[in-house]
């Protein structure tokens, strides 16, 4: 993945106040994207630094280096803001899956890994050829490549379920 990426974590919402501070709703379930002193970016590459952040009902209140004014904490509802990934080699994120091959438990390469859609069961990857596979069943990722150890029935031309 290229290191200039941004991921999308949030929504502004309203203004919060006349000091400028606003909602912001996590889209991302890592709280640590919104602590104070995170950079953060809008769609327009405009970096901010978080100054203050505190749970606001489900969301966070969050205060933004150069926003001091109601008038320009509205200038900002409803943008979405991006940060760079996280670094942590011990976990597999989403973003890093993607455009990754899929090898099944027999050896066979299954396409590529387009998105990734959240289920309330599990994750799930979905191919170019549209074949959905839950992240539960995914086993290693090295290369490139996600190994996967899946039932019968998941992929088209195999036998179907007993």
């Amino acid at each position: 993945m290229d290191s200039d990426q941004l991921l999308e974590i949030g929504r502004i919402g309203k203004p919060h106040g006349l000091r400028g501070e606003l909602i912001v709703a996590l889209t991302s379930n890592v709280d640590e994207r919104i602590k104070t002193g995170t950079e953060i970016y809008l769609k327009s590459k405009k970096k901010y630094v978080i100054t203050s952040s505190k749970p606001y009902k489900k969301h966070f209140l969050v205060s933004l280096s150069g926003i001091k004014s109601r008038t320009e904490a509205e200038n900002l509802a409803g943008e979405l803001l991006f940060a760079k990934p996280l670094e942590d080699p011990k976990i597999k994120w989403a973003h890093d899956l993607i455009g990754n091959s899929v090898i099944d438990n027999e050896g066979n390469p299954r396409g590529m890994i387009v998105e990734i859609h959240a289920n309330p069961a599990s994750d799930l990857l979905v191919l170019e050829d549209e074949t959905l596979i839950p992240v539960v069943f995914l086993k290693d990722v090295k290369d490139n490549k996600v190994f996967v150890d899946t039932p019968k029935g998941i992929f088209q031309d195999r036998e179907p379920c007993e």
